[in-house]
């Protein structure tokens, strides 16, 4: 048998597990799971260990195997890469949101350190202004600078999008989907994304969740293996590794793990898959 086959054969398992056990979409397929994730360690009872640059983002989509690029009509820009099964997996729902009169496009995908610290420091510095203002010169309190920003754009080190599971869809403006088309795509994604393994992560704020970024109706996450990253950053993850950006000091401070990182959809979080030791 090949190591091919032997490590297909250990991952479907490992799905049918998760999917057993109180997985939060349990219709995703076992064959959107088969394929590769990002410097894992194979375990035949546990779940696949991450590295750490992988759930920082230290690394480049375009020239890691483990990416694929997303091509049209899946993709309104050039240069978008994502997860081989997730890709895979958006293909599938793409097709029966297509049969059913609904256009997804991906207009956001992965984004590495490099890609969310330009993003960052552009709003930090001032270069980039939110709600119309130069934060720079009118929140000179680095907290509440952060928590800002932070309403909508993650640090670098702590963004979903590092890990090649989080799509953007169609718009990024909340009010796009709220009428019309928009308002038909977004009932479509509640109704039928979770058949496809997607998730949205940052719902309407509540006491299921109280903390973390506002909602973003156009943010869908693979579950399947975000979930394992969501499990592994929790564990592995500390304060000393977000770092590299200005405004790192105020991550603990914040604690911007636990409210932002894990400040989701409940649904994501349900029964964590520990790696070995």
């Amino acid at each position: 048998m090949t190591h091919y086959k032997r490590f297909s054969i250990v991952i479907t398992v490992f799905v049918v597990f998760m999917v057993n056990f109180g997985m939060c979409n349990p219709a995703a397929a076992p064959d959107e799971m088969k394929g590769e994730h990002p410097g894992r360690k194979k375990d035949h009872a546990k779940a696949p260990e991450i590295e750490k640059k992988y759930l920082l983002g230290h690394f480049d989509p375009a020239s890691d195997g483990n990416f694929v690029k997303v091509k049209a009509p899946y993709a309104h820009r050039d240069h978008l890469y994502l997860l081989r099964d997730v890709y895979h997996a958006f293909i599938k729902m793409h097709k029966a949101a297509k049969a059913d009169g609904i256009s997804l496009v991906i207009i956001s995908a992965t984004r590495n350190f490099d890609y969310q610290k330009k993003i960052w420091q552009s709003k930090w510095t001032g270069r980039r202004r939110v709600d119309g203002k130069n934060l720079a010169k009118t929140v000179p309190d680095p907290v509440e600078r952060a928590r800002i920003i932070l309403k909508y754009s993650a640090m670098p080190g702590t963004s979903r999008h590092h890990w090649g599971t989080d799509i953007d869809i169609n718009s990024v403006n909340k009010a796009y989907f709220e009428t019309g088309e928009g308002l038909k795509t977004y009932q479509w994604l509640v109704r039928h994304a979770g058949r496809f393994g997607f998730v949205q992560p940052y719902t309407p704020k509540g006491k299921d969740r109280p903390h973390g970024y506002e909602e973003e109706p156009w943010h869908w996450t693979y579950n399947p293996i975000a979930k394992i990253y969501t499990h592994q950053y929790r564990n592995k993850i500390r304060y000393e590794d977000i770092t590299g950006f200005d405004g790192s000091e105020t991550a603990p401070r914040i604690d911007v793990i636990k409210h932002y990182v894990l400040g989701i959809n409940p649904a994501c979080l349900k029964v964590p898959i520990e790696p070995k030791p």
